[in-house]
């Protein structure tokens, strides 16, 4: 199904207040196919995932967020003071945070209904479209920034300058805004019928052409979000391994694994529910029309967008965590803060271990990126 419906219940569409749920598919029988197996499954499984992914997610890059902080008051350079690795995981992050605060809300219109009103509806749809689109292309900025570091070897000077990446990410907001002007549109809380009873659920209600809007929608989604996004990272990458052939045994095989892990997991977390993307739009085309497929689609659907969301939570694991600096960086933080409560009983603790990581950020260290995911 499409990528927005799966997490905002929008499944089915939805021709008249008082017909059930049924498929919204060209040259399909007009007999409604049965969904409450489906929305079933849904409400047992979706509030649980959703909640975990929102929870581990809001606490590695929450966690990513102070990292970055600390750093930058460590700086005087201002905003272009980062490197371009630092300024993308800054967006990135920001970007899988605002993704996982609307997990709760459409958590909980799957285990009750929706009862947020429709200035929510509306806003938490945009959010989380806006941030499908804006951490994968993040994701492919990143790639490209190890790229130029690594294969082209980019003078100090241009990576020093991230205002350069700070407009990149400006333009990437902007585009991924009027992608999410959709939500913004057409979003709308409807009274759904569900077995014997009427629930308001936040859906995308389409009034003309609603076939065409949500395989658009999907075809968007699987180019944007998916394709070119894959494209550029495993271009990039490519062409990394090839530059690391000629490095140290043990710098390549680090950089190595680093790199196959990044490119696995972005693989892995969302080429299923592409594929699941692209079946349902066979279905709403009316290619294929029976109701057995629908409902292993809607299923699908429902597993493969939760594993993909999981890749909100563990893009801190692989672009932070991985870092050795960025754990050196994140093992002094907590000290510190252990160290201001009286726990380590060192006066003047923290101005000698923010000193020693002022130095250990200094712009002189390999390819000047403090929390390089390339260690």
């Amino acid at each position: 199904m499409n990528q927005y419906e799966t997490a905002t219940e929008d499944y089915w569409d939805f021709t008249d207040e008082n017909d059930t749920m049924s498929p919204e598919t060209s040259g399909v029988s007009a007999q409604p196919c049965p969904q409450e197996d489906s929305y079933g499954f849904a409400q047992k499984y979706s509030p649980t995932v959703f909640s975990l992914v929102f929870v581990l997610a809001f606490v590695g890059n929450v966690l990513v967020l102070c990292v970055i902080r600390r750093y930058r008051v460590s700086q005087s350079g201002g905003a272009c003071a980062f490197s371009l690795t630092d300024t993308f995981l800054l967006h990135l992050a920001i970007s899988d945070l605002l993704l996982a605060f609307t997990l709760p809300l459409f958590a909980v219109q799957w285990a009750h209904e929706w009862v947020f009103g429709l200035t929510i509806c509306k806003i938490s749809g945009a959010l989380f479209s806006l941030n499908r689109y804006s951490g994968i292309l993040f994701l492919a900025c990143i790639s490209f920034d190890r790229y130029l570091a690594i294969v082209h070897a980019v003078s100090s000077g241009w990576k020093r300058n991230t205002c350069h990446a700070q407009f990149a990410c400006a333009v990437i907001w902007v585009v991924c805004l009027g992608l999410s002007g959709v939500e913004i549109a057409f979003k709308q809380v409807e009274l759904t019928t569900i077995g014997s009873k009427k629930v308001p659920i936040c859906v995308l209600m389409f009034t003309d052409n609603s076939t065409q809007w949500h395989v658009g929608l999907q075809l968007t989604f699987l180019i944007l979000g998916f394709g070119l996004p894959l494209l550029i990272m495993l271009y990039c990458y490519i062409q990394i391994f090839r530059s690391l052939c000629n490095a140290t045994r043990r710098q390549k095989r680090k950089s190595l694994r680093l790199i196959i892990s990044l490119v696995s997991v972005f693989v892995i977390c969302w080429a299923p529910f592409n594929c699941f993307q692209i079946a349902d739009s066979l279905y709403r085309l009316g290619v294929v029309q029976t109701c057995e497929f629908g409902h292993a689609v809607d299923i699908g659907t429902v597993i493969t967008e939760s594993v993909g969301l999981t890749h909100c939570a563990l893009n801190p694991l692989l672009y932070g965590f991985v870092g050795v600096k960025f754990r050196r960086e994140l093992v002094r933080m907590c000290k510190g803060l252990l160290g201001q409560r009286g726990f380590l009983g060192m006066e003047g603790w923290k101005e000698r271990r923010l000193r020693k990581s002022t130095g250990s950020f200094s712009s002189a260290e390999s390819e000047n990126t403090s929390f390089s995911v390339m260690v």
